[in-house]
Order: structure tokens, then C-alpha cells, then sequence
């Protein structure tokens, strides 16, 4: 991407975020995206296609997995512990951290000590802080929210200047995508960046092992690209699509689908949230869109609550006056007024919840529709289970008592994101047994000793937090062993 042509540096950026970078593959239609198919999923499947990936069209906030993410069976007898502990990725968020440059501020009482971020927290701005003040008064636990959003220059990267839309790319490279941050420096080792390059087959040999990629340039003609080992990181969906369309001779099912298990789990993290509106204008459109604050009040498993595991309270902003006019307002004599009442003084308070892996919630293959390239496009299955519906009507009410204390005159309950699918996660999930996971603690595929995923979908569980800084943290452990240990891959 060329960061001069991101929406925030355009007028129309509202109608743009809306079309040609809307979250939904199949509404933007670029050349570099495929269709999905999840007519039959009660979450849309959000997700970007860039040098970079998602991380250009993220809002940055990065708040790690809890300790007792990775251990749910043991504590709560419910989906499985992962083989590693937070402990063992410790070490690779720090490392990470200083890669992307975090802006927080240590002592969290709801997550363990650890090092000092790179930067100061982001200003709260006087919505952040009425909320604050809200929560104290409530007892209830809050932070401000980690982001790899820069709130000082950070090596050679401004600071954020509080324009509102980060979350449709950022040119001043305040956000920390992957495309400023890793890739430079990958490049200076050696790397080759293949812009344009669709991968449509892992190859395998007679022996089973990875031999490397086909994969079509932007003219559509076809390439093989030997290698050592094939990494994947194409995300829970992608990553799925791709196992299951290498299918050989040796890998019937799919490639690293012994277990039956490549595209089953899917998760999402289940959403909902409250918008309170208040009297006076903050105003709400300013500063960074997402995750201002959250609260982990609601985090651990309370039997009484009559639901397993969690959720966090994370706090957004409103968007600007396109956007307001078009979700918010009613149409006809009442509009200006409707418009007044939310535009600027609204605040929103987002419940993300875990979701608990189900092998029905699944990525297939749609054998009937493929994309340009005549690959079978995904199909994704995905329903709601009655422990997600109970926790996200706690979460709506808590968030409504919350923005009821901070004053706001009314609370709008929006007890369901269908358009929330940003967090794509457990279809190639790790383990240490063969039959009932896809790759190891080290994202190695249990069926191919020279193939790694390092994306969300070797994810166990969800937990209630954001993925992408426990995405990368894994891929950073993933490459120390691929180093360490693999010394025949190199």
C-alpha cells in the first residue's frame, strides 16, 4: 500500500471506508481479495489483503492473554489448555513491543507485572476520562488500553495526531503496521517482498514433506517457488483454505489434516456493545477511534453469572458525521435533531467476549464458486452457543450501568455484533497430540516436519482480548525455533 492513498488523507474518507476499504472482502471487491462465502455464519468474516495485512486496517490496540487464557480446561473444565503457558510467550511480547513501539503504562492490577512500555499511554481525552471516573465510582477495575499507536515519535515515526480514523490506515506511520515496522527490517536481512502473488498450492513430495508454493503473479501466470519449509499466515480462514486446497496423494484430506481438525474451531470473539448519549460534546470523534480504556472487571469465570470465562469493557469513539448521519440518525423531519443528539456525544462501550471453540463452527471448501483465479473460495459456518448469548446480555447490561454512571442521558443496547468479525482465530489449532490438533507448541504441523502456521488459527482458545500481539509473539517463538532448532531448514 501506498500510505499517500489512504483514506484519512482523502475527503471522502467516510464514503471510502465504506466501499473500496470497507472491513468485508466481499463489499471492497480489490483484486487482491477472494469472496467468502458466510451466508450461513451470524458473524461477517472482516479481514484485509496488503503487504502488511490486516495490521493496515487495524485500530492497534494490543492488551495480552492472561495467564489463565491458556489453561481454561483445567480451570473451567471447558475447551482445552494450550500446551504453552503465558510465560513461555513472555519474552516474545516484550520482544515484539519493542518492535511495533507500545504506548501503556505498567501496573495493571488485572495482568501480570512486566516490562515498561516504549512509550507513554495515549491521552485519554474527557471522554476516556469521564468514563474513568465512572468506573472508579462503580469500584470497577479499568487501564488505559495498550496500543501500537505512537503517543511520542518512535523510531522515526510520528507521534499520533489524534485525526479520528486510524483504523483506515495511518500515513504518518503513527500506527504500527507490519509494512513500517517487521518488513523494513526483513528486507535489510535479505527478505524478498512478491507484491501481487497469490498462492493457490503447497507442494508436497511423494514423501509428504513441503517442497514449496504454486502461486499465480498479477497477470494470472503460475509459478513454483521452491523451498526448505513453507510458513503460512494467511489467518484462521485463509490458512484453512489453503490445508484443505493442498490435497495430494499423500495428504487426501488436505495437507496437516490427519486429524480431521484444518478449518474446524473456528472462533471470532462474540461482540455487542452500548452507546451512551450524553448532553454535552467531548467531542467524541476526535483521537484514536478504538480502545481509549477497558475494563477487566468481567474477565474470569464467576459460576454465578451463569456463564464460563469472560469479557472485556473496551472503550471507542464515535466516528465522523458521514458515518453518525448513516448508522445513527433517523431519515425524514426528525433528522437534524436525531443527528445533534449523537454527532460528538456519543460514546461506546464494546463487550468482547470469548468464544469457546466448537468444531461445528467450521472453513470449508465452496467447490461451486471459486475466485478470479479459479481457487474454491471459503465457506464459513458459524452459530452462537448459549454460553456466548448469556455472556454478552451480562456484558450489555454491565456496559449500560457503566455509561448510565458517567451521565449519559440515555443507552442505546446492541446486544449482537453480526459485523464484528475481526478476530479470525482456531482452525489449525496446536497441541501436543497428534489426532486432536494440526500443528505443535512451535506451530510445526504435526504431518509435515518442514511446514509452520504462525497465525491466529493455531490458536487453542480466544480469551477476551484482542489477538494480534499474541499472533506475533507466537511467530516470533516459532522463528527462534526455525533457527535454534531447525537447522536444516536453513
Amino acid at each position: 500500500m501506498n500510505p499517500a492513498d489512504y483514506p484519512v488523507t482523502k475527503k471522502n474518507w467516510e464514503e471510502l471506508s465504506r466501499t473500496t476499504w470497507a472491513f468485508h472482502p466481499n463489499t471492497r471487491q480489490q483484486l487482491a481479495d477472494y469472496p467468502i462465502n458466510d451466508d450461513g455464519s451470524a458473524i461477517k468474516v472482516f479481514m484485509y489483503n496488503a503487504v502488511g495485512g490486516s495490521t493496515i486496517h487495524w485500530a492497534a490496540h494490543v492488551p495480552r492473554f492472561h495467564p489463565s487464557d491458556f489453561r481454561v480446561k483445567t480451570l473451567d473444565g471447558v475447551a482445552d489448555d494450550w500446551p504453552i503457558s503465558y510465560w513461555d510467550l513472555e519474552p516474545y511480547y516484550d520482544q515484539n513491543d519493542v518492535m511495533m513501539g507500545c504506548s501503556g503504562i505498567h501496573g495493571d492490577p488485572a495482568n501480570p507485572e512486566r516490562s515498561p512500555r516504549q512509550m507513554p499511554p495515549l491521552p485519554l481525552g474527557p471522554d476516556g476520562q469521564r468514563m474513568a471516573a465512572a468506573f472508579d465510582r462503580l469500584g470497577w477495575h479499568w487501564w488505559p488500553s495498550d496500543n501500537h499507536v505512537n503517543s511520542q515519535s518512535y523510531k522515526g515515526r510520528d507521534a499520533c495526531n489524534n485525526c479520528g480514523p486510524n483504523v483506515w490506515g495511518c500515513n504518518r506511520k503513527a500506527k504500527a503496521s507490519v509494512d513500517v515496522t517487521y518488513l523494513p527490517e526483513a528486507i535489510d536481512y535479505g527478505a524478498e517482498v512478491r507484491a501481487g502473488s497469490t498462492v493457490f498450492d503447497i507442494a508436497t513430495d511423494t514423501a509428504g514433506r513441503a517442497t514449496g508454493v504454486r502461486y499465480y503473479d498479477t497477470a494470472g501466470e503460475a509459478h513454483f517457488q521452491a523451498a526448505k519449509a513453507v510458513i503460512v499466515a494467511c489467518n484462521a480462514v485463509g490458512t484453512a483454505r489453503m490445508l484443505l486446497h493442498s490435497a495430494s496423494a499423500s495428504h487426501p484430506q488436505g495437507l496437516a489434516n490427519t486429524s480431521g481438525l484444518v478449518g474446524k474451531n473456528l472462533m471470532f470473539h462474540v461482540y455487542a456493545n452500548a452507546v451512551g448519549l450524553f448532553a454535552e460534546s467531548a467531542p467524541t470523534y476526535k483521537g484514536a477511534i478504538a480502545n481509549i480504556i477497558m475494563s477487566q472487571e468481567f474477565y474470569e469465570t464467576d459460576p454465578a453469572r451463569g456463564f464460563v470465562r469472560g469479557y472485556s469493557l473496551q472503550m471507542a469513539r464515535s466516528s465522523g458525521p458521514a458515518t453518525t448521519a448513516i448508522a445513527n440518525a433517523s431519515w425524514g423531519s426528525a433528522h437534524h435533531q436525531n443527528f445533534a443528539e449523537h454527532f460528538g456525544k456519543s460514546t461506546n462501550l464494546g463487550i468482547i467476549g470469548e468464544d469457546l471453540p466448537v468444531q461445528s463452527n467450521r472453513v470449508t471448501l465452496e467447490p461451486q464458486q471459486c475466485d478470479r483465479f479459479g481457487i474454491p473460495i471459503p465457506r464459513v459456518e458459524y452459530k452462537l452457543d448459549g454460553n456466548s448469548t448469556r455472556l454478552l446480555t451480562h456484558g450489555v447490561q454491565q456496559a449500560k450501568t457503566a455509561l448510565l454512571e458517567a451521565g449519559a442521558q440515555r443507552v442505546i443496547e446492541k446486544p449482537h455484533s453480526v459485523n464484528a468479525g475481526w478476530h479470525l482465530m482456531g482452525t489449525a489449532r496446536m497441541g501436543d497430540d497428534p489426532a486432536r490438533s494440526v500443528v505443535n507448541a512451535y506451530g510445526q504441523a504435526h504431518d509435515v516436519d518442514n511446514l509452520f502456521v504462525v497465525d491466529g488459527s493455531v490458536f487453542v482458545t480466544s480469551a477476551g482480548v484482542n489477538p494480534t500481539p499474541t499472533i506475533q509473539a507466537l511467530a516470533l517463538r516459532t522463528a527462534d525455533f526455525i533457527c535454534n532448532e531447525r537447522t536444516d531448514l536453513k
